[in-house]
């Protein structure tokens, strides 16, 4: 990445530009951060058992001379930052930081930061957004004290993204959510090389939903299967005939797609089961398909049941909406970005896909207007194929400070309509 380099000794805040100015504290606080960050990676926690994460958090914030919120469940953290003399009702700019991590092993073996929780592992870069949040919240303290904020700013520190229903609303059953007026949140991505992020107006993840089909019957011996109700038969022909049935369905322009996880039945060979249980889960790329999947699959589930003499019930337990990047906020990234880090013409900005991947931001843009950046974490020239949600996942660190000149940037730069 091309960055000027740092003011030297001597620069005062009445000679450097403002621009000058933030790089500055930005690379000051990167050492810190990158240390907090290390420290998150090598003590993950899965969500809504993210005590010390929050507890790191809080003392780290009060330090800086804040007055973090911890939610009423115990982790996760509301941070607001208001300037002297803000008007009453003036809107909250908020950024947001999930801070939960992923069951999963860390299978990296040459970093000092590996997890020391066996089965736990951030592997989806939630410990980079919270060391970004938390870097932002840094800097605008300063910000605050040289009275340089002229409006009010919240920092969400968001427990459980990675389970259902996700953290995002909890915050807003918080109150997190009120007075504010757009919401940006960064999320990594792999494929995108550091100092630069990917951006797109409209859908850029998509609904999820997770369901578990329970199929019961009086069990049996496997010579007499016409006596009873076949369960594995019954059970296979569920997940073999269903994707299909509601992907026809279904509007195929709303990319619905049903993908089973588990399945579970039965003990010894020659008895049939009295019990059995699919679990997968529903993505959809638009909001049509979301709010009509539910209905059809009952009607789908009864009679497939129904050819089998099965007894059913179906667990579907709503996740998330898409998240919709409203055109105004992307716009305001890319100007953020371009401005901070186009140096020589590089580009820094690009386009992206909509992602089947389900994110519980998109909750927080039913209450106010915002947007999804994916922050490149890729280092230059490194050519391995890599992605979310692996035990390996890991980021070039100097992605927190982007995130945190560009967060930063936008609360004390950008337009503020």
């Amino acid at each position: 990445m091309n960055r000027p380099e740092p003011a030297q000794p001597g620069t005062t805040l009445a000679t450097a530009s403002p621009a000058a100015e933030l790089r500055d504290r930005v690379r000051r606080l990167e050492p810190e951060l990158i240390a907090f960050r290390r420290d998150l990676h090598r003590h993950p926690e899965l969500g809504r058992q993210e005590f010390r994460t929050t507890n790191l958090l809080r003392d780290r914030l009060v330090a800086a001379g804040l007055e973090p919120r911890v939610l009423p469940g115990g982790t996760g953290l509301l941070v607001d930052v208001v300037p002297a003399g803000t008007a009453p009702g003036a809107e909250f700019l908020a950024f947001r930081a999930d801070i939960d991590a992923l069951p999963i092993d860390d299978a990296k073996t040459d970093v000092p930061y590996r997890s020391t929780v066996p089965g736990r592992a951030h592997a989806c870069g939630h410990d980079v957004h919270t060391s970004v949040v938390l870097g932002t919240g840094l800097v605008l303290a300063e910000a605050v004290r040289n009275g340089e904020l002229r409006r009010p700013v919240r920092l969400v520190f968001q427990p459980a993204e990675e389970v259902m229903p996700g953290g995002a609303l909890d915050v807003i059953k918080a109150g997190g959510m009120d007075g504010v007026g757009r919401i940006f949140a960064v999320h990594c991505d792999p494929k995108v090389e550091v100092g630069r992020i990917a951006l797109r107006v409209g859908a850029i993840t998509s609904a999820c939903d997770r369901l578990v089909l329970h199929l019961d019957g009086p069990g049996g011996h496997t010579a007499r299967p016409h006596l009873t109700t076949d369960l594995v038969t019954a059970i296979a022909r569920m997940a073999s005939d269903l994707p299909g049935a509601l992907a026809r369905r279904m509007d195929p322009r709303w990319g619905v797609s049903l993908v089973w996880g588990r399945i579970a039945s039965g003990s010894a060979a020659n008895v049939i089961p009295q019990h059995a249980e699919l679990e997968g889960t529903v993505r959809c790329l638009e909001l049509d398909g979301w709010r009509e999947a539910p209905e059809l699959l009952h009607e789908l589930i009864a009679k497939l049941a129904e050819t089998y003499r099965a007894k059913w019930t179906l667990d579907y337990h709503r996740g998330v909406p898409p998240v919709v990047n409203e055109a105004v906020s992307v716009g305001q990234l890319e100007a953020a970005m371009t401005a901070r880090f186009a140096e020589d013409g590089a580009q820094v900005v690009e386009g992206t896909e909509q992602s089947l991947g389900g994110e519980d931001f998109s909750w927080y843009l039913e209450h106010a207007p915002g947007a999804l950046a994916r922050l490149g974490v890729r280092a230059p020239g490194d050519s391995t194929v890599r992605d979310l949600h692996q035990g390996r996942f890991d980021v070039d660190e100097r992605a927190i400070g982007v995130g945190v000149e560009l967060f930063s940037a936008l609360a004390l730069e950008a337009d503020r309509t």
